[in-house]
This record gives structure tokens, sequence and C-alpha cells, in this order.
């Protein structure tokens, strides 16, 4: 009799104490981030197995890569053209590799520079940008951005690996735009890991604020059309055990995106607060004062949030079984 195969919805099932068949018999427990529990009654805690607790320090490969990628913003090396304008050139590498997406867990992803998701490049309005694209990988690649541009910078044409292409274009409009790979099958390139922000700052700054990039994405570890994992910056639970920090009042920035494949929508929900949400990033579009937002593949936005309490907050997928494989975390305020 053939071997029944175990979905995602039979993880959820099995909990935090049974094991599971996913990529050579892996263990939730590894990732399970709920394992200290507190009973009421005696304030005694529940230490079983070799669970990670809300404790733990440890910081693995592929936690430092989601907290990296959480701060990180890749301006390009600038320099002055004759005209005045800004000129900024970024270098992109597609390559192979394996990356850590829980503990213990490796994805086999297409990158851009190594990680899941790939750098988030900024810039400002009215700069021109050229992107120095290099296909390392093992099969053929692109870069797509999102925004205005001429038609052959569209990033549609394949590179074929050991071959390399510039983009040039000048960046507009301003707000948060994305950037993937649009090489065919595209559910399969943007999946693995082809993808990430693509800030054009406007000309008037913003408010100063704490600034933090934030892409939803899943992973499909059996290939079969559905995901097992569900992360912020490419790690299960990255922010439960260890919470972002912020200060009391301080406006904090998130620049939010969607490029989770084979579900509809992902979105974002926060504990014990109101946020403002600014889709596209764009300040004269309508926003909204609330907790919950939802983003289909590709759309994105910007919240601003102050936090009025010392403590935790809670922040996660308002898809329950998002929440529960990998897309939650805290913010801790200072």
């Amino acid at each position: 009799m053939a071997e029944k195969k175990i979905s995602r919805r039979d993880i959820l099932k099995i909990g935090t104490t049974g094991a599971l068949g996913i990529a050579g018999s892996i263990y939730l427990n590894k990732i399970a981030p709920f394992s200290n529990v507190v009973h009421a009654e005696n304030h005694q805690s529940n230490h079983s197995g070799n669970h990670t607790n809300m404790h733990e320090t440890t910081k693995t490969e592929g936690y430092m890569m989601a907290e990296r990628l959480l701060t990180e913003f890749d301006y390009g090396k600038v320099s002055k053209l004759s005209d005045g304008r800004t000129l900024r050139e970024y270098q992109v590498v597609a390559v192979d590799k394996d990356i850590e997406i829980a503990k213990g867990i490796k994805f086999p992803g297409w990158t851009y520079n190594g990680t899941i998701p790939g750098p988030t490049f900024r810039c400002t309005e009215g700069d021109l940008l050229r992107f120095h694209f290099i296909n390392q990988g093992s099969h053929p690649h692109s870069i797509h951005f999102h925004g205005i541009h001429p038609p052959d910078m569209d990033g549609i044409t394949p590179i074929a690996p050991g071959q390399s292409f510039t983009y040039e274009f000048e960046a507009r409009p301003y707000g948060l735009q994305l950037y993937h790979c649009h090489v065919l099958p595209l559910a399969r390139h943007i999946h693995k890991g082809l993808y990430g922000n693509f800030i054009i700052d406007p000309k008037t700054p913003r408010e100063p604020a704490l600034e933090l990039n934030m892409v939803m994405n899943g992973f499909d570890l059996d290939l079969d059309g559905a995901n097992e994992f569900y992360t912020v910056n490419g790690y299960a639970f990255a922010f439960m055990n260890h919470p972002i920090k912020v200060k009391r009042d301080e406006l904090v920035r998130i620049y939010l995106s969607n490029l989770t494949e084979f579900d509809l929508v992902n979105s974002f929900h926060l504990h014990g607060n109101y946020f403002t949400y600014i889709p596209t990033g764009r300040n004269e579009n309508p926003s909204q004062f609330t907790d919950t937002i939802m983003q289909c593949q590709g759309e994105r936005g910007i919240i601003e949030v102050r936090f009025p309490y010392k403590g935790k907050y809670m922040f996660h997928a308002h898809v329950s079984e998002f929440a529960e494989l990998g897309w939650m975390g805290f913010f801790e305020v200072e």
C-alpha cells in the first residue's frame, strides 16, 4: 500500500509533540515556539524534549539572516552625473543556495545575493539606477522591477546561466516597490526565493523613524504546491524568541510586502494597538487606521505605528494556519 503523503494540515494536527515526514522525518518540536508553558495554577513551567522555548538565546544562521534583512538597506555605489543627478549602481548575483528557514530545516533556494528574500534596494525618486545582474544559478533568471521604466528594462527576458545584463532606469515613482524573477514558470521562480523589496524614497524625506523591512513569504518543502512554513524575512518564528526592540512612543515605520506563493492572500495583525497603513507607500493614497491588513501577492504598503505602553506586542498573520506554521513574532517596547 502506498505511503500516505503528509500535508501541512497534518502537521497542525500532530502539534508540537509528534514527528512528521517532511524532507526526511523532521521533527516539528525543533521549531515550536510555545514549548515553555506556564500553568496558571502553580506557575510551573513544563519543559519537554528538545523544544525551543521562549527564553532560548541561540541565534541560528537563518535567524541572523532574517534579523539582518529587517534593518539592512542597500543604497548601492553612489556617484554624481554631469547633470547633477545621483547615480546608484548595484551588484546582483543569482545563486543557488540552501537557506535555513527554521531551526535545522534547510530549503534549496534560488537567491539574489544569497538571501531569501533578497537585498532591500533603496534610492530616491529621480536617481539613475544601474543594476548589474550576473546569473550564477543553474537556471535562466531575470529581475523584473515594479515601477515606471522603459519596456527593454522590464526584466522579462531570461538571462542564461553564466550570462549578465545591466538594467538601467530612472527611479520613479516614489513608494514601496518590489522586484522578482519573471522567468517561466513564474510560480517556481518566485517561490524558490527570487524576490525582495525596492524602496524609492520621496525627494522630501519622510519623518525620521525606526525603519524595518518585512517580506511575507512561504516555503513548499515537498513541492506539492502548498507551503509547509510561513515566515517574515525567511525564518519561521524569527521574532518570537528574539523580539524586535522598539522604544515607547517612538515612530516605527514598516515596509511590508507579500511575496507568498500558492496562497491568494497574506495578512498582518498587531495585538494591543492600531497602526496607519499607507498602500504602496504613497502619502496621497487613502490610508487606513486599523490593526489588520490583507495583501495579495505583489501588494505592498507602509505601516506607521507608535507603542504607548511598555511590554511585548504580538504580531502575526491573521490566517491562523499561517501563524501556527511560522508567521508570528513580538515587538518588545522598552
